[in-house]
């Protein structure tokens, strides 16, 4: 059904169920607006939507109003709308007098400035002064934690905040108390608010009530140059605008992007950014008695070659980190396997994936888009509260709207949304695959289901098999359905993992896994910014480190090469569900550090093996005939089931032992966030939490 209007003298025609607000947008006037926002419930109380409609004694509230509600004309004729007649305007400039009469005269050092709707819309739809001499009222700031900054005499009480917290990120730590002029937003019982989303309420103010604190008073945005990126702190690939200035990042802020993360970040992709600056390995280094010391870029890769020469190609190993780029992960291995080497592994957490099983055993199918079709989720050995926040919010979103049903096999989790906890371990889902299980109808029964298999149940020694039950699972559920749907799901916690399956950097015949390469024997050892693992057995071994941040690796390195942050080059990063996308350069490294691939080609030169490219087009290229999947940036493929087969049929033994958190500290998951100051009071905010409420019970 539509519904004809004349809204400022053009004739348009809208769907039922659209607002008023809408309607006219979409004819081309323009609607101020506080508390209204496009991924929020409507509020309706900032009033600064009105609109005047024929046959209506007062101003309507344009947010609230749907064009089916407005009550048809007698001669049914259009209704007729005006968005700029002088009622309007008269009622827009009282509607902003009101939410002024306590507002501070601070904008000269309020962090919102030149970024503030109030500005904004006071300039075009309010007047030039104030009736009003009566004192202003002032209310209590609020700690609510390290990351949110409060001056909340500048609240104008739209609740964006209130209802973000509540429907967004799943922890109803905001609201509303009293009433009339004592009425405020606040935390309730004054504490600091947990969730690994919360810091998106400062893009959300339409004032400056809510602040970063991080970045009180750093600079203004004018003084600032955006660069449109992604993020890398987990395997989502939020879409991401970095703010440098005079070289250095200032701040990091969402970019819409609905087929990603809509338009949130989480809390460590926002504040990461001070972990750019401290703990960066700015020259080369060699270590000598011991100890590491400073060296030149050709001492540091003089010796590397020699040390590659020397070494027999069955006993060169290379990890690949986290945060490696597909560049030069390319790189690395098209170097090292001119030297002979097979033994690659970039599964840094000893994931029993493999790439030789088809691209969908290692995918998240469904897409994170899809999710919001999901009628059934299976969760399997992940916390996706921790691992994916962005993620996780797009599972609850589904459970809002209702008809959804999540079952948990691990570890049980507050993931902000209801779940059926079915057990801790493999046999729970051994009993789901052969159907003994009820949720097993559940699966069969559901339109879209979905199976999410987490790091913690495919980084284990059972790995494969409980990989190839969770197949089993999915392919069954998803028979005689929609042929394009493919309910399998793998959520990675890593940037660089799905790119490096995508390469194949993994062992080739003969070459040794992480384990084998961590359990010592090999002569030289390549670590591509690998530190989150156990580096203690590599024995005697030549270990080089690149890499951006003094950590790990860097600490266990016979010669240590400076390599660039995401922020600091273009590289290509898959994301869990097969999207690729590219970083963009937005400052440049620092001291003598220079981005990866480069590295890698001046290092094959020295070794005597020279890389055919000079430039990163020709590496990328090259790249793109070895995994063409690359070149389609921000694409996915449509996955059939089908592709699931071979997983599905392997065969293996599970063991009893119970599911674990692939994360537990979710501000310390990588060199990046060891290094910044802002997460390391995350962390010790939230250990203290689960302190307490672990004395509580």
């Amino acid at each position: 059904m539509t519904k004809q209007l004349i809204i400022d003298g053009t004739p348009i025609e809208v769907e039922d169920g659209t607002t008023l607000m809408h309607a006219c947008e979409a004819a081309g006037s323009e609607i101020p607006r506080f508390c209204y926002h496009e991924r929020l419930s409507i509020a309706g109380n900032c009033r600064m939507c009105l609109v005047e409609v024929q046959g209506s004694p007062k101003p309507v509230a344009s947010c609230a109003m749907l064009v089916n509600d407005l009550p048809p004309n007698k001669d049914g004729s259009p209704k007729i709308v005006s968005t700029n007649t002088a009622l309007v305007k008269k009622a827009r400039e009282g509607v902003m007098e009101f939410l002024l009469i306590n507002h501070p005269l601070d904008c000269p050092i309020c962090d919102q400035g030149g970024e503030c709707d109030l500005q904004d819309q006071a300039m075009a739809f309010g007047i030039g002064g104030s009736r009003y001499r009566e004192n202003k009222r002032a209310v209590e700031e609020k700690h609510i934690g390290p990351l949110i900054k409060t001056i909340m005499t500048r609240c104008i009480h739209c609740t964006r905040c209130v209802r973000y917290m509540t429907e967004v990120a799943g922890v109803e730590e905001l609201g509303l108390i009293s009433r009339g002029e004592d009425a405020e937003i606040t935390t309730y019982l004054e504490n600091g608010i947990l969730s690994e989303m919360s810091a998106n309420v400062v893009d959300l103010c339409p004032v400056g009530a809510l602040t970063h604190r991080p970045w009180a008073f750093n600079a203004r945005p004018w003084e600032m140059t955006g660069t449109e990126s992604i993020d890398v702190m987990d395997a989502v690939g939020s879409a991401i605008r970095v703010d440098t200035r005079g070289g250095a990042v200032m701040r990091v802020l969402p970019r819409n992007n609905d087929a990603v993360n809509e338009e949130w970040i989480s809390d460590k992709t926002r504040h990461v950014a001070d972990g750019l600056k401290s703990q960066r390995l700015d020259q080369p280094f060699i270590r000598k008695n011991g100890r590491l010391e400073p060296a030149t870029w050709n001492a540091a890769l003089s010796l590397v070659a020699e040390n590659l020469k020397a070494a027999k190609p069955d006993r060169i190993g290379a990890i690949a980190g986290d945060l490696a780029g597909a560049e030069e992960m390319f790189a690395l291995k098209d170097l090292l396997t001119r030297f002979g080497a097979t033994s690659f592994d970039c599964r840094q957490a000893g994931d029993k994936l493999d790439p030789k099983l088809g691209r969908a055993s290692y995918l998240f199918n469904s897409s994170i888009e899809g999710i919001e079709l999901a009628d059934a989720i299976l969760i399997v050995g992940s916390n996706p509260r921790l691992e994916a926040p962005i993620l996780n919010a797009r599972i609850r979103k589904r459970w809002r709207a209702g008809g959804l049903k999540v079952g948990v096999v691990g570890q049980a989790a507050d993931v902000t949304y209801p779940v059926d906890y079915l057990g801790a371990g493999p046999e729970t889902l051994v009993d789901i695959a052969n159907g003994r299980h009820a949720f097993a109808e559940v699966l069969k029964s559901a339109k879209y289901p979905m199976v999410i298999v987490g790091q913690s149940a495919f980084a284990r020694a059972d790995g494969l098999a409980v990989l190839a039950a969770a197949a089993r699972i999915a392919v069954d559920a998803c028979a005689a359905k929609d042929a394009a749907w493919n309910g399998f799901n793998v959520l990675h916690t890593a940037a660089a993992r799905v790119a490096g399956l995508d390469l194949g950097f993994v062992p080739g015949k003969g070459g040794k896994d992480l384990a084998g390469i961590l359990g010592g024997g090999l002569e030289f050892v390549y670590l591509l910014g690998a530190d989150e693992c156990d580096l203690s057995g590599l024995g005697s071994a030549f270990v080089v480190y690149q890499g951006s941040h003094g950590d790990h690796g860097a600490s266990r390195a016979d010669v240590v090469l400076p390599g660039a942050a995401y922020t600091e080059k273009s590289a290509t990063y898959v994301n869990t569900e097969g999207r690729a996308q590219q970083t963009v350069k937005a400052a440049f490294a620092p001291g003598d550090a220079k981005e990866d691939w480069t590295i890698l080609r001046q290092l094959s030169q020295q070794a005597g093996a020279t890389l055919p490219y000079d430039r990163l087009s020709e590496l990328r290229a090259a790249m793109y005939k070895s995994a063409p999947q690359l070149a389609h940036l921000d694409a996915i493929e449509t996955r059939a089931v089908s592709g699931l087969e071979t997983l599905a049929k392997l065969s293996g033994v599970v063991s009893p032992e119970p599911f674990k958190t692939a994360i537990t500290d979710f501000y310390m998951t990588n060199p990046i966030a060891r290094s910044s100051a802002v997460m390391a009071g995350m962390s010790a905010l939230r250990a203290a939490h689960d302190q307490k409420l672990s004395a509580a019970e």
